[in-house]
């Protein structure tokens, strides 16, 4: 582990950051020789979920979805 002063971590902090996520090295921060923090790589994030099936068992039949919805009788094409 790469071990810094506060006086040079705070001049390169931003540098000092992105190697830590390019090495996944954490670096220890001294204070007159005395650790005052860690700056450690985040955890890998998950792997983004597919869409695919995400609405899976959310929908809900209310009523009778194979009869028709008005009664075959009030149809006028049907009478011809």
């Amino acid at each position: 582990m790469e071990t810094i002063p506060i006086s040079k971590f705070k001049a390169t902090c931003l540098a000092l950051l992105d190697k830590v996520k390019r090495t996944g090295q954490p670096i220890l921060i001294t204070r007159k020789g005395d650790p005052i923090a860690q700056v450690i790589p985040p955890a890998p994030s998950p792997p983004p979920q597919s869409w695919l099936g995400s609405m899976k068992e959310t929908g809900q039949i209310l009523d009778d979805i194979i009869s028709p919805v008005v009664d075959p009788t009030d149809w006028e094409t049907l009478e011809s």
